[in-house]
């Protein structure tokens, strides 16, 4: 049962202001976000490794809630999500179409991210009816060149990040020269401005299988990404040491129709340090 309260005073434009709130399925309460108004096909975003809903940049979220209908959730096992995160980006996406069912939604756009990105691979070619529009942001295809070495990137930038007392995703998601660094506070402050309500942190354990379910897809036998006919945008920094950049030119050619935007001097989070080109690109997308 669909616990949530629609009634239209509780619209916001504001990711910072929306409201958490919750929806059980298959055994599941999945905690989620929602803001910008009813009606249409939502956006649904599918987040990165180790987020959970407080780790959307409000630069992008926002302004494609004034016209579309956005919700941001936590997959099962993340942040205010209940049961145990699964150990494959498969049983993610099974996750993640049983949290839009439960929504009562049989279409939807896709907004995903890094780890998001490849839940969203896969329940597209799945469930190729349930997507109207797919953007891929900062991410990969199972079987990716050096995808299976993520872990490792990870850890590395974690310590260098603890020893200078930064947020790891300065480290990761953005280049260390004067304006990568500039990008990334200015990113790390933005993630701060929702006060009240914030969500519980990713857990250990549950961040370790993350990884391990990442490293099997680095590893695992490519898939036929030809059958992807929805209109698909993938974008990224031109020097993404996560999920290298390569790929994302890998997922252009393989994604027939695609379009591709590598921003320069940008790394893994190239969307956010570029946030002011990409929303436009991205709002134009969705008016297809």
């Amino acid at each position: 049962m669909n616990t949530s309260n629609h009634t239209p005073e509780n619209i916001t434009t504001t990711y910072k202001d929306a409201p958490s709130r919750t929806v059980t399925a298959g055994g599941v309460t999945y905690a989620y976000r929602e803001l910008g108004p009813k009606g249409g096909i939502p956006v649904v975003f599918f987040v990165h490794l180790a987020a959970t809903l407080d780790n959307w940049d409000p630069r992008i979220i926002d302004p494609i809630a004034k016209n579309h209908h956005v919700i941001a959730f936590d997959n099962r096992g993340v942040g205010a999500s209940t049961g145990t995160v699964p150990d494959s980006i498969e049983a993610m996406a099974d996750d993640a179409v049983t949290f839009i069912n439960a929504l009562g939604f049989d279409k939807v756009d896709i907004f995903s991210f890094s780890l998001g990105g490849m839940i969203a691979q896969d329940l597209v070619v799945k469930h190729p009816e349930l997507v109207r529009t797919l953007i891929l942001t900062g991410t990969g295809p199972a079987g990716g060149k050096d995808i299976d070495k993520v872990a490792g990137t990870t850890y590395y930038d974690t310590l260098r990040a603890t020893l200078t007392r930064s947020d790891p995703k300065e480290f990761l998601f953005f280049n260390r020269n004067a304006t990568g660094k500039r990008a990334a506070k200015a990113f790390v402050k933005r993630l701060e401005e929702r006060t009240a309500d914030r969500d519980a942190s990713i857990t250990v354990k549950a961040f370790q299988t993350q990884l391990k379910a990442i490293k099997k897809w680095g590893r695992a036998t490519p898939v036929d990404l030809s059958t992807i006919t929805q209109p698909t945008l993938i974008a990224n920094g031109d020097n993404d040491r996560m999920v290298p950049s390569v790929l994302s030119g890998d997922l252009h050619h393989r994604i027939k129709g695609s379009e591709l935007i590598i921003y320069p001097d940008s790394g893994h989070g190239g969307i956010f340090q570029n946030h002011d080109k990409f929303v436009p690109a991205v709002l134009e997308f969705l008016a297809h």
